[in-house]
């Protein structure tokens, strides 16, 4: 059967004056289904048992939720989340004393072949539907309340997968996540990350979701960026940074460039006055995010005095740059180390 989630309002609404119902019986599912999340037909206490009974001869609703969650020493948390078919995602929580983060994923596995991401190794099986990514959300949310005492503050589009590789449905569960019949999250503390598809970028920033957009940069230099995310040779620097212009146009919001320094790699003068050009060309802002070993031997080599080197000359430069400290690492909860394994 299908998912009754699948339907819009509308939809619900044609569906319950065809069997004679009134209309506002869908306003009524639809909180039961956006707005608290539930995931039982049976459980929609305001609609009759009769009522109930002949919405699940027609519909059913397929949940995603927590099969395995791990807990890290540093608090963060990483369910894998099982999916109606049997497939796996991940996601994470990650908690600071003023707020909590919720990591969501888009794919199951991803569409891209970064060199240093462990989720690249994984074949991408599907995008993942509407619903499936606001069950992430909703379930960190009731994490973040039981075990932090406060709802969920912030959202990254981080996880597993290429979010603009789904993009109808990221932008969906975007709606559902911050409209007040949804969950009622504030869009402004959404970040969706990409690896750099121009032409997603600039729809995306016609959509006028008032999210926020980082960029997974890694090189401003054509070729070594090529070198470690292969696809990008499809997508050159300069037709990003043309989306980027596009973005901060229309929306008005600084760019944040999400930037790994690897020994032997990127960590030398170079590099750092070309992310230093780049960065000019467009308001924003530099994340330096510190790399989270997967076994690949020549992303293992995090070269600290030459991020601390990025860090003055980019101030200098008078762009904003933020060191990143990695979290959830001794349960493969950190950043590029997604991959549906499980520590003891």
């Amino acid at each position: 059967m299908k998912d009754i989630r699948a339907l819009s309002l509308d939809e619900l609404k044609d569906f319950f004056a065809g069997i004679g119902e009134k209309p506002f019986r869908a306003k009524q599912v639809y909180d039961w289904l956006w707005s608290k999340n539930l995931h039982s037909i049976d459980e929609m206490t305001n609609l009759s048992k009769d009522l109930r009974d002949k919405l699940s001869q027609y519909f059913t609703i397929k949940p995603a939720a927590a099969d395995f969650t791990q807990k890290s020493t540093d608090g963060t948390m990483k369910n894998a989340v099982k999916l109606h078919d049997g497939l796996t995602v991940e996601s994470v929580l990650i908690p600071t004393e003023t707020r909590t983060t919720a990591c969501v994923s888009s794919q199951v596995g991803c569409s891209l072949n970064c060199e240093f991401c462990a989720t690249a190794k994984l074949k991408r099986m599907r995008n993942l539907e509407v619903a499936e990514i606001v069950d992430q959300v909703a379930l960190i949310d009731r994490q973040s309340k039981e075990y932090f005492d406060r709802p969920l503050s912030n959202i990254v589009f981080m996880g597993m997968g290429e979010p603009m590789m789904n993009y109808k449905n990221v932008v969906e569960a975007i709606r559902k996540i911050t409209m007040p019949e949804g969950l009622g999250m504030s869009p402004r503390r959404i970040t969706v990350s990409t690896s750099g598809i121009p032409k997603m970028i600039k729809m995306l920033a016609d959509e006028d979701l008032k999210v926020k957009l980082a960029l997974s940069l890694h090189s401003a230099i054509e070729e070594t960026r090529n070198e470690i995310m292969p696809f990008s040779e499809k997508f050159p620097l300069d037709e990003i940074m043309d989306s980027l212009k596009y973005w901060y146009q229309k929306t008005g919001n600084v760019v944040t460039f999400e930037y790994c320094v690897w020994g032997g790699i990127n960590d030398n003068d170079e590099h750092i006055k070309a992310l230093i050009k780049y960065c000019r060309q467009v308001p924003s802002k530099v994340n330096l995010i510190q790399y989270n070993p997967i076994g690949e031997g020549k992303f293992d080599h995090r070269s600290i005095e030459s991020e601390e080197k990025y860090v003055r000359e980019l101030t200098k430069a008078g762009i904003t740059v933020m060191v990143r400290r990695s979290r959830g690492a001794d349960i493969d909860a950190a950043c590029g180390q997604l991959a549906n394994k499980t520590s003891d």
